[in-house]
């Protein structure tokens, strides 16, 4: 066990919680839905960025490159000015979902390089221009922009060509409580330039709501010299921490507390609020900070001036108080204990990358790892005070009561979670997070099996059994992918160290049968085994909103609705059989859960007992089918991955398995000689495959060969980066629908967004996206399972060439990782669509994980820091280095 391991395994241990702090600070609490009180809902109006300097945030707190304890109690970030921006830079800028023509959007570069599960180690780099950074013209252009024309960012401003600093933020922990920060900043201009940085320190603001009269303070501490300034920190709860600055020109003390006469034109409680020290760095206000150096938000200054290419260091040092520390040198063992943390962060992921990978292959997936540990957040959202205001404010709105998650009383938010991207998405989603836990298994499994527990825990599941979506609409229903995650971090737990942890297991299935009940009586409203859902995460992806009711009527037979409940069903009976080596009971619940497996995949050939099914036999693909009021059954003939989701329903299973459960087994086979018809859907389960196998899947093998040589066919899903959302067969035929003389139309869109849906912000019509990419792959490996080397396809559809299942999964797995890799040119194809923010000599070594990406080019678009499930490329990686097919680049490009 190497160093990172063993700190890892102590975080269970009281008194050894290594993850005490942690990159816990958000990068955006404004315009968020916990801080929106407005009565009707509109979050990104009611505290926007130009309120976010001034007024105290109620629920959580963010910041550059920042850190906080495990409950956000003391926060630390940097701030920066370049002596030519109208206010401090404390926060990244980004425009709203109604300033964007593409929503919202981060409009700052900065990259996650490196970070520890422990967080012992943590680095990122940001990118400060030396020029007035252009707030206004990003409004202005976002506005002016259509839905067809690219996002506006900041390498078109040429804000970045009159020079910029990249500043490198970088922290070690000596111990649990004892954490090093470095600054590095670089002058990447022509010419000699100035830069204040301001390391913060603040108290989240617990106490002006009526509820905690505890009121923390920080104060300047004793035993200070003018290159040694220190800044000590008082909370009921954490203790007494000092902050120790090297070198600071002065303190400055404020309040965390509301600029009130700014705001909103009345008196001040306080003289002195959250924006002072931007008043007194910004504005020369020397009346605007604290002479008596106290207060709840504080910062060193530091100013410096930096010749071109040259770099200049700050240290700091963030430690709680003990006897010892009377005589403590602050920065004795300072650089040398970065680089012992770095070494050990090396050895850390030494031990994890398979040897066949390459250099390049090994930055890829260490970056992917790090930008998802920097992604944690302190996520804190009490419904029920929520809803009904606090006691030193006067009540919400009435229309609040009765609005926005207003039936998620009991939901109680306060821990850290997996964010899909703390700018652009700073809240959990329910189906990222199980994507999430995946990655983060391979680094530290008792973090992911804790996502997994917490969401369904009482205080987050809904008492009728759903899972929260999103804090935008808790209510929303995301795919059932929660069960199929603990199954999954279940096996890659077991494989690391030998055992599963059987707890954790059962612990979930239980949560999980409850929610299973609730998509049959909610989602299956008329009783057909056919399930709606609404969007399931797939935005635009449909010929209208599915989430929205038709008004005559007619509701929607998903297919991907009904495909995720045939894979919940079999990842239900898996984990059941599993649980029933050891208690015997659980072959009760396998079977019931065989029994509706069985019924969903009657209900997909039979719609109603019409004879009319999903699958649509001269296309030969799947389809949603439109039932309306007057028993016409529509199919929306639209080659999407809908057609492609009956393949992720199956699994396979042993024979000594089934011979160490009699009593399932003995069912299975009643069903088999009582029901073949019924069985017979789900695959020849009388014949076994490799190693007499069984398997259990809604496609047969005529249906999969059909599926997979449309999903295989270059014109239509198969990208050189992935399997497209929808086929590139729209692009020369889209689809179109006439509603009431309305035409609704659905083409080949490979980049952004061209619709308003969901605000357009995310485009499933045509990009590569990596959730689904990946569960294909991942039942591609099962089908291989059961058929062998002996069952091929055609792949790429069309090339003469034959492969067999797993060869089709290494191939598309190999596509996705080839996002990253440079080509022959050069070229990382993830960069194609930022322009100039890439430096081939500078930033070489540094990588961006998108939401999605373009379906011809593989250009990374939508959020740029999603490495919540495009994480996912790191666990391909690994997969594809234990098993040596991992596709090596060019030799030249790795140098």
């Amino acid at each position: 066990m190497n160093a990172e391991q063993g700190r890892v395994a102590q975080n269970d241990r009281p008194g050894e919680r290594w993850h005490l702090w942690g990159p816990y600070l958000s990068e955006r609490a404004w315009g968020t839905v916990r801080e929106d009180y407005s009565a009707s809902g509109e979050a990104w109006n009611y505290f926007p960025h130009e309120h976010a300097r001034s007024r105290a945030y109620r629920w959580s707190e963010d910041g550059i490159g920042g850190i906080s304890d495990f409950k956000q109690r003391l926060c630390f970030a940097f701030a920066f000015w370049n002596e030519r921006d109208p206010l401090l830079k404390e926060r990244f800028f980004g425009v709203t979902s109604p300033q964007g023509n593409h929503g919202e959007d981060v409009k700052e570069l900065y990259w996650y390089i490196d970070n520890t599960p422990s967080h012992s180690l943590m680095r990122m780099i940001y990118r400060y221009p030396q020029t007035p950074f252009p707030y206004g013209e990003f409004t202005t252009q976002g506005a002016a922009r259509s839905k067809r024309e690219r996002e506006f960012e900041l390498w078109d401003t040429g804000a970045l060509d009159g020079g910029f600093f990249d500043i490198e933020i970088e922290y070690a922990k000596n111990s649990i409580d004892d954490i090093l920060a470095r600054a590095t900043v670089t002058n990447c201009g022509p010419a000699a330039a100035p830069l204040h940085v301001l390391p913060t320190l603040w108290f989240r603001n617990t106490w002006s709501w009526g509820r905690d009269k505890c009121r923390p303070n920080l104060h300047i501490g004793r035993g200070g010299s003018s290159k040694l300034r220190i800044i000590e920190a008082s909370h009921d709860l954490l203790g007494d921490y000092r902050l120790y600055c090297e070198n600071a020109s002065e303190l400055l003390f404020t309040e965390n507390e509301s600029n009130a006469e700014r705001l909103w034109g009345v008196p001040n409680a306080t003289p002195f609020v959250k924006d002072s020290i931007n008043d007194y760095v910004v504005h020369g206000n020397k009346n605007a900070v604290n002479p008596a150096c106290a207060g709840t938000k504080a910062a060193a200054l530091y100013k410096i001036d930096i010749p071109p290419g040259e770099s200049r260091t700050i240290r700091l040092r963030l430690k709680q108080i003990t006897e010892r520390d009377k005589s403590l040198r602050a920065f004795a063992n300072f650089d040398d204990l970065f680089k012992q943390r770095a070494c050990e962060a090396d050895e850390f992921y030494a031990a994890l990358a398979p040897k066949l990978l390459s250099k390049e292959h090994c930055a890829i997936q260490r970056q992917a790892l790090a930008g998802m540990l920097w992604s944690k957040q302190f996520y804190h959202y009490i419904v029920e005070q929520w809803l009904a205001g606090d006691p030193a404010f006067p009540p919400p709105p009435e229309e609040r009561k009765h609005g926005r998650n207003s039936e998620w009383r009991h939901l109680y938010n306060e821990r850290v979670m997996s964010m899909p991207d703390k700018w652009e998405f700073p809240w959990y989603a329910s189906w990222d997070l199980a994507f999430h836990c995946i990655p983060l298994a391979l680094v530290d499994a008792e973090f992911a099996k804790s996502q997994l527990d917490l969401i369904a825990r009482e205080w987050y599941q809904h008492p009728n059994g759903q899972i929260p979506a999103y804090e935008w609409h808790f209510g929303d229903v995301n795919p059932p992918v929660i069960a199929w995650a603990a199954w999954r971090v279940y096996q890659i737990e077991r494989k690391q160290t030998g055992r599963g942890d059987r707890a954790f297991l059962e612990t979930v299935f239980h949560k999980m049968l409850i929610a299973f009940t609730w998509w049959v009586n909610r989602k299956d409203s008329q009783g057909n085994n056919i399930f709606q859902g609404g969007f399931l995460g797939l935005d635009n992806i449909g010929v209208f909103d599915r989430n929205a009711t038709l008004p005559d009527g007619s509701r929607l037979e998903q297919s991907d609705g009904t495909s995720w409940m045939g894979m919940f069903c079999l990842n239900m009976l898996r984990t059941a059989v599993e649980l029933a080596r050891e208690n015997p009971v659980y072959e009760n619940i396998a079977t019931k859960f065989f029994e509706h497996f069985l019924s969903i995949a009657a209900a997909m050939n039979n719609l109603g007992g019409k004879g009319i099914g999903l699958w649509d036999e001269e296309d030969e693909f799947y389809y949603d089918v439109l039932h309306t009021p007057g028993g016409r059954y529509l199919r929306m003939r639209v080659r999407s991955l809908i057609g492609l989701m009956p393949l992720l329903a199956v699994e396979t299973i042993e024979p000594a398995l089934l011979d160490a459960l009699p009593g399932f087994k003995q069912r299975l086979e009643w069903y088999l000689t009582n029901q073949p018809d019924l069985c017979s859907l789900i695959s020849r389960w009388q014949e076994p495959g490799m190693g007499e196998r069984r398997l259990i899947a809604l496609t047969r093998g005529h249906r999969m060969k059909c599926l997979l040589r449309r999903m295989l066919d270059p014109e239509e899903f198969l990208s050189d980066y992935g399997v497209r959302s929808v086929s590139k067969f729209h692009k020369e035929h889209p689809y179109v629908l006439s509603v009431r003389g309305e035409q609704k139309v659905v083409s080949y869109e490979p980049a952004e967004s061209e619709t308003e849906l969901f605000g357009g912000n995310s485009n499933w019509r045509g990009p590569v996206w990596m959730p689904i990419n990946y569960l294909l792959i991942e039942s591609l490996q099962k089908f291989h399972h059961y058929y062998g080397d002996d069952f091929k396809v055609e792949c790429p559809t069309g090339s003469g060439q034959f492969t067999t299942l797993n060869g089709v999964a290494n191939e598309l797995s190999n596509r996705l990782i080839r996002i990253w890799l440079r080509d022959k040119d050069r070229q990382r194809p993830f960069a194609r669509a930022s322009g100039k923010a890439l430096d081939e000599k500078r930033d070489h070594d540094r990588y961006w994980f998108h939401e999605y990406f373009h379906g011809d080019t593989g250009a990374g678009l939508g959020a740029s820091h999603q490495t919540g499930w495009t994480g996912l490329v790191a666990k391909l990686i690994q997969q594809q280095g234990e098993h040596g097919t991992i596709r090596k680049p060019d030799p030249f490009t790795d140098l």
